[in-house]
């Protein structure tokens, strides 16, 4: 399933994106469900409280839908809607930084021995299609088109082998950074967490619709000019074995994301950088993801 948020005068809701549409999971559960006790979640939040049996709620009212001869009320036209956020804010923000082989190439670094972890936190959270503020007080503002991981089940001492059915889902994500904040010490943390710095979404994907995480194309278009374009198969340390590694140190929990690292492409890498600045627009884009647009202001 696709599943996502979109705003309504009531607040957020949430969506299932249909090739005729969004389903309105709470229009069409008050109108299909009308007579039932049958629970279904209406909230993106609920949804990773509730797991397996939420999803599979969901699933069965898309069934539903699905068997109807006429569209109801439920279905929305996507391109009417103004994208929510795709995860719960709620979760922690842990971020690998140096995982893509040629991109430690460009960067002038060293491949890691173990992955390189950074925070972000929920005031970096934007959706799809909202614009991102560059405050006046840097310059080297870049893009990095990244694979978002968004666990679903808590998770503890996991093996490599068992680490991916902690997942839920999968989104696209970029790790937007202000590199002469992000070096100005050792730690990476002030270029990363500034406000709306990690546009997310516009769907999470779940992980049975997604498969294999190391075999998707990744790519990011800045002003319509292709800047990256590569594949998660070029990371250094793939997504099961960081799941693996971080549960040995700390509890993951349902709706916390990770988001694994960017391939080569970014400004920092080119000879002669044209940073973002207000006005442009960046793309990306991740094989069975959909495509997360966001413009700089």
């Amino acid at each position: 399933m696709r599943l996502l948020t979109f705003q309504s005068p009531a607040g957020p809701r949430l969506g299932i994106q249909t090739t005729r549409g969004v389903v309105d999971v709470v229009v069409a559960r008050e109108q299909l469900f009308a007579h039932s006790t049958e629970f279904v979640p209406d909230t993106i939040e609920e949804v990773f409280a509730t797991g397996e049996r939420g999803l599979a709620a969901l699933r069965h009212l898309l069934k539903v839908v699905e068997a109807q001869e006429q569209p109801g009320t439920w279905l929305l036209a996507e391109e009417s809607l103004q994208y929510g956020l795709c995860v719960p804010r709620t979760g922690k923000i842990i971020c690998v930084g140096l995982n893509y082989r040629r991109h430690a190439a460009e960067s002038g670094m060293a491949v890691p021995e173990s992955p390189v972890l950074f925070p972000k936190y929920a005031n970096s959270f934007a959706a799809s299609g909202e614009e991102v503020p560059l405050p006046g007080n840097a310059v080297q503002y870049d893009y990095e088109a990244e694979l978002a991981v968004v666990i679903g089940r808590q998770t503890r001492f996991v093996g490599v082998e068992e680490a991916l059915s902690s997942v839920l889902g999968y989104c696209n994500a970029n790790d937007l950074s202000a590199r002469e904040l992000q070096f100005r010490t050792s730690q990476w943390l002030l270029g990363k967490a500034l406000d709306k710095f990690l546009p997310v979404g516009p769907y999470l994907v779940t992980a049975d619709e997604v498969g294999d995480p190391q075999r998707l194309g990744i790519r990011c278009w800045l002003n319509g000019e292709l800047c990256q374009d590569s594949t998660t198969a070029d990371m250094i340390f793939p997504v099961a074995y960081i799941i693996s590694y971080l549960s040995q140190y700390l509890t993951l929990e349902p709706g916390d994301v990770v988001s694994t690292g960017t391939p080569e492409g970014v400004l920092m890498g080119k000879q002669d950088p044209q940073w973002l600045k207000p006005g442009d627009e960046v793309i990306v884009e991740i094989e069975k993801l959909g495509r997360l647009v966001n413009s700089m202001r």
